[in-house]
């Protein structure tokens, strides 16, 4: 594994998954992490982060995407990948990542 900003446990939701950054002059596509969680104590958000490899040539700089949701956000964003997940499933999309 990379170097990494964010840490990766037993915890993290998926330590595997095919990621890409996408800007105006570049397209690189690489290892992620994502990973949902909320603090332990006293939560008062649900944090959603990505973070792409940087072991080979980048055009970004390390780093973390990190969104601070409310818990209703984080339920519309459930909600769609449920929605999402279950269409790709129906077409007889890969269902093993």
């Amino acid at each position: 594994m990379s170097d990494r900003l964010m840490t990766v446990n037993a915890r993290t939701t998926l330590d595997y998954v095919e990621g890409k950054a996408i800007g105006e002059s570049f397209e690189w596509e690489s290892v992620a992490v994502v990973n949902a969680t909320a603090d332990r104590e006293n939560p008062d958000g649900v944090r959603l982060q990505f973070e792409l490899d940087n072991l080979s040539e980048a055009h970004l700089p390390k780093h973390m995407i990190e969104l601070e949701l409310t818990p209703a956000q984080a339920r519309a964003v459930a909600a769609d990948l449920e929605t999402h997940a279950d269409r790709v499933e129906d077409a007889g999309g890969d269902s093993s990542h």
